[in-house]
């Protein structure tokens, strides 16, 4: 076998026994329903914990996914399981959209419209009528694709606003999490839009629900438009990452390699779902642009750091588990669409990282990150509101599903 062929099979063992395991044996709450909202960094279930939309979406689209592929009957009853709660518990029957949270118990928590959770939710939703040819989750798909574009659409300046409250109303506070700069727009959450709005588009394409395939073509196109003239800096390549109303630029100079190598093949991903030869031609050097820009973040060991501010200095040269598993998507995509033969060798080298580095072999799933010096990171979570099984499901299943050059 060769590497790429060795790596394929590795990844798959890590998906069905390290990652999804873990999620079915460990995260599974029988007596609420639904999924357990943390466990912690040492291990330790908090049964009482917020469930988050992210991490319930996010794990609707892992055992989708899974079971389209691999067609495990397991992950079709966890997939069904993550629907049903997210449809029940986080769709807001009232105002439409979908809750920021809710306790543990499934109430209504935090009742805010984050358009970044709103997109993950049609990301799982789609997958799952991806998975199943289910209509009707595809139904609710569309109604939150018309929610994002009735209330998050800039029509004055083109883009897409953070945040809304329950009653689609302006919020004062529209950031993703603390760690975000307060700008009504922002790269990631556009990422996140760009992402859910190209499985929809192909989702529809599958099931020959040509209906609603022109609007969603229509906003993709548009979107695609946005990354490479509104969020991508000329000058450097990298992607800026927030934004005033008007595009003008904010928060100073800050550089996120891991969204960098993760725009580079969710925008190639898009123009290729679309079909469009001239648009498939503008995005393609940019996409090669735009991971050499992420180059920046790159390790010896073949490990990429998060992110850095140029104004302060600052470097967060955190080796977080999502960078790494975008890593190696983002090189695998340069080697199989443009034949980079280092790319590849890029991919294999983070892959082996995670394999040495990430990989909690003793007790499943990923551990959150390593420090610069090589320990643990054992302070966030092992599962949790942004700790879900996507970032690292996805790159095992987009390696194990592309063809090789």
């Amino acid at each position: 076998m060769n590497k790429v062929s060795v790596m394929k099979q590795e990844m798959q063992d890590v998906l069905e026994q390290n990652i999804l395991r873990f999620w079915l044996d460990k995260m599974v709450d029988r007596e609420h329903g639904g999924f357990y909202g943390r466990i912690d960094g040492h291990g330790i279930l908090h049964p009482e914990a917020e469930k988050g939309a992210i991490l319930n979406a996010r794990i609707l689209w892992a055992f989708s996914a899974a079971y389209r592929v691999l067609g495990n009957q397991e992950y079709l009853k966890a997939a069904t399981r993550a629907k049903d709660y997210l449809i029940e518990h986080f769709i807001d029957k009232e105002y439409g959209g979908v809750y920021w949270s809710v306790d543990y118990l499934g109430r209504p928590l935090d009742t805010k419209k984050q358009f970044y959770a709103i997109g993950f939710a049609i990301y799982g939703l789609s997958e799952y009528a991806r998975a199943t040819g289910d209509r009707e989750v595809l139904d609710y798909a569309l109604q939150l694709y018309n929610c994002i574009e009735e209330h998050a659409f800039d029509r004055e300046y083109n883009g897409y606003i953070e945040a809304c409250t329950r009653e689609w109303g302006q919020i004062a506070d529209m950031r993703l999490s603390e760690l975000d700069a307060n700008y009504p727009k922002s790269q990631n959450t556009h990422l996140h839009i760009i992402e859910p709005y190209t499985n929809l588009l192909r989702c529809l394409k599958e099931l020959r629900v040509q209906e609603s395939c022109d609007s969603v073509e229509a906003s993709l196109r548009n979107l695609i438009d946005i990354f490479t003239d509104k969020i991508l800096n000329p000058e450097t390549h990298h992607l800026d990452l927030f934004f005033e109303m008007d595009w003008t630029r904010g928060a100073g100079r800050l550089e996120s390699y891991g969204h960098d190598i993760e725009c580079s093949w969710l925008m190639h991903e898009a123009a290729l779902v679309l079909g469009d030869a001239k648009v498939l031609a503008k995005v393609e050097p940019i996409v090669r642009e735009v991971a050499k820009a992420s180059e920046k973040g790159l390790r010896p060991d073949g490990s990429m750091i998060h992110e850095a501010n140029l104004d302060t200095g600052h470097v967060d040269d955190d080796l977080h588990w999502w960078v790494q598993a975008e890593n190696v998507v983002g090189w695998y995509n340069l080697y199989q669409h443009f034949c980079d033969t280092e790319a590849l060798d890029r991919a294999l080298r983070c892959w082996n990282y995670i394999k040495t580095q990430i990989i909690d072999w003793d007790n499943g799933e990923w551990h959150w990150s390593r420090h610069p010096d090589g320990t643990l990171n054992t302070v966030d979570d092992k599962a949790g509101f942004w700790k879900c099984p996507y970032h690292n499901s996805r790159m095992c299943l987009e390696i194990m599903e592309r063809s090789e050059s």
